[in-house]
């Protein structure tokens, strides 16, 4: 009697009948996407925790998935595991921990009281944090990349964006009663950084490799990391508008370093001339 199907090879012709057959993957391969996807379960929680008026918990959950969002590429760098497929988890998790959680968590605390004022500040951040993400994640791609680069960020990064617009929930953890006065600055505020964050704003990475410290500097320098982390855990609202201020107050200092170099204001354009992006109509629109 026949059977109904022919009899499996393992090499033959019915072998890509069945399909691609499942490969083992190394373990460093997926730390770092576990990494990123721990990093959106932060984030998401945040805006769980904002909904239930956990307000303080939300932040620390926004800010830890600031923070591992912020190493899941060092590490697979470190581990040899980049990927494409992590390329793209990392994009996703970006829009979530630096637009869409942030906004949530600000809207619940303060913006609702402005109302459609409020709402519409929390939905330009979080489109401002996506076009942002975008117009990096072009940049990024370009196989001629700008020498500048590597030293200047075009616009304000979407991971300080989520740390600067939060400060008026600093605030209201230091006391100042959330009134719908408040609430309208608040409005303003939100816009503010949106504006910054779809700039052309330059501001200085600090990833130069032309970018050192001198030898005699470096043991104070470490010792002052460790007495900001030792504040920070004690003080931490205190030190987190602190840690605001001082970085909208260095955005000058940026923008003045990019003038001295290529005698502009603003990134208009590649101030590389070996880099072509004459046919890059939408990067120079944005």
């Amino acid at each position: 009697m026949k059977t109904p199907f022919p009899p499996f090879e393992p090499h033959g012709p019915n072998d890509e009948a069945r399909g691609p057959r499942l490969r083992e993957i190394p373990l460093r391969l997926i730390v770092p996407n576990m990494i990123t996807v721990l990093a959106i379960c932060a984030g998401l929680t945040g805006i769980r925790l904002a909904f239930e008026n956990r307000y303080e918990l939300a932040v620390v959950a926004v800010l830890v998935a600031a923070f591992l969002d912020g190493i899941d590429g060092r590490v697979a760098r470190l581990m040899k595991a980049t990927s494409k497929f992590g390329a793209q988890m990392d994009s996703l998790a970006d829009i979530v921990n630096f637009g869409v959680a942030p906004a949530l968590v600000i809207y619940v605390f303060l913006l609702d009281q402005a109302r459609s004022l409020g709402w519409i500040a929390a939905l330009i951040y979080a489109i401002a944090a996506g076009l942002r993400l975008a117009r990096f994640n072009v940049m990024a791609e370009r196989e001629n990349k700008a020498s500048w680069q590597s030293e200047y960020f075009v616009g304000v990064p979407a991971p300080a964006g989520a740390m600067l617009v939060l400060l008026p929930v600093y605030l209201g953890f230091l006391g100042l009663t959330p009134s719908k006065t408040f609430a309208y600055w608040g409005a303003g505020y939100t816009v503010l950084i949106a504006f910054l964050l779809v700039s052309r704003l330059p501001v200085w990475s600090g990833k130069s490799e032309s970018s050192r410290i001198r030898r005699d500097l470096v043991l104070p320098i470490m010792l002052g990391l460790v007495v900001y982390v030792a504040l920070l855990m004690s003080y931490t609202w205190h030190v987190m508008v602190v840690t605001v201020v001082a970085y909208l107050l260095s955005l000058p200092f940026g923008a003045r370093s990019w003038t001295r170099k290529y005698g502009t204001y603003t990134i208009n354009g590649p101030a590389d001339p070996d880099v072509d992006d004459s046919n890059d109509d939408i990067g120079r629109h944005i």
